[in-house]
């Protein structure tokens, strides 16, 4: 993990009334990544951002954002962040850069800087153009790269963004995608989205939690290795597709073949094993290897697999 930790959190707990709605969780996210955070409805995602955020304390645990602790010095941890919830509370009789000078107050930023704030934050998101329209009469696309510039203002490290892509069509949700890739080194990101394809395009790393708990964390990669305890491989042979597969099921060590886009998805323990064990077999037959890679399950069918299966890291 690059750069000294910019989030640590450390059992973190928080409750309402008997309601545990995050239990026990910890993990560290370093300076300048880009992390995604990911766990179904009622997982205790928003609620640990609220936290990170400043909006709720703790119940229990350790928070430290920036290296400040979060119940001791909660006004340097505030300024450290920059948060967009999912539903940002826009004036939608407000314009844009009126409504980016209303936010620089709030965050107290000095009187004489807030014009350059603003500034930055409407060139940093592409709102130049739209700067004097009014934000109700923005598209969805608009308000949510307002909602980024809101939390841009004052320059934060940290940025906490809860579904920043909720409501965007697909050519919006890519324009966000380039924002917040630009963001890279510069800032920490931690974000939150539905879209298991955008964690996948920007993310290096991602956290999983199921109700209240951390599940796993780790790279898209590591997580499917941990979660499968096999290994894949794709393998395109010139042969007859059924004697191909009969002849795939019968090598050692091979526990699954499924068919996959004129070739076979073949399972397995050990990667090298499989190479070699396949490969001797497909030559045995006399066919050719047309293609032999190894495969990293997507991140939906990790995220499926760690959330349907209930599994706990250690």
């Amino acid at each position: 993990m690059p750069g000294a930790p910019a989030l640590e959190v450390r059992d973190l707990r928080k409750s309402f009334g008997r309601v545990e709605a995050v239990a026990g969780v910890s993990f560290r996210v370093g300076a300048g990544e880009i992390v995604g955070f990911l766990g179904p409805n009622g997982a205790g995602k928003t609620t640990t951002m609220r936290i990170l955020a400043g909006i709720f304390p703790p119940t229990a645990g350790e928070v430290r954002v920036a290296g400040h602790d979060l119940i001791r010095e909660p006004l340097a941890c505030r300024r450290a962040v920059g948060y967009f919830p999912e539903y940002a509370p826009f004036y939608p009789d407000l314009g844009v850069a009126g409504y980016l000078a209303f936010v620089a107050r709030l965050k107290r930023i000095a009187r004489a800087a807030q014009r350059d704030a603003v500034a930055r934050a409407l060139a940093a998101c592409g709102l130049e153009g739209v700067a004097r329209r009014r934000i109700g009469t923005l598209s969805k696309g608009y308000r949510q790269r307002v909602g980024l510039a809101q939390a841009l203002l004052g320059e934060p490290p940290i940025l906490v963004l809860d579904e920043p892509t909720v409501g965007l069509d697909p050519a919006q949700v890519v324009e966000m995608r380039e924002l917040l890739a630009g963001l890279r080194g510069e800032r920490t990101v931690f974000f939150s989205s539905h879209v298991i394809a955008e964690v996948a395009a920007l993310c290096e790393r991602v956290i999983v939690i199921a109700r209240g708990r951390l599940v796993a964390e780790g790279g898209p990669g590591e997580l499917g290795d941990r979660l499968r305890g096999r290994q894949r491989v794709v393998l395109k042979v010139d042969g007859p597709p059924a004697e191909v597969a009969g002849e795939l099921g019968a090598v050692p060590g091979v526990v699954a073949v499924e068919p996959a886009a004129d070739g076979f998805v073949v399972e397995g323990a050990s990667e090298a094993e499989l190479r070699r064990a396949v490969g001797e077999a497909v030559k045995r037959r006399g066919w050719t290897v047309l293609e032999l890679r190894h495969e990293t399950p997507g991140l939906e069918e990790i995220f499926l697999g760690l959330v349907g299966n209930g599994q706990h890291s250690a």
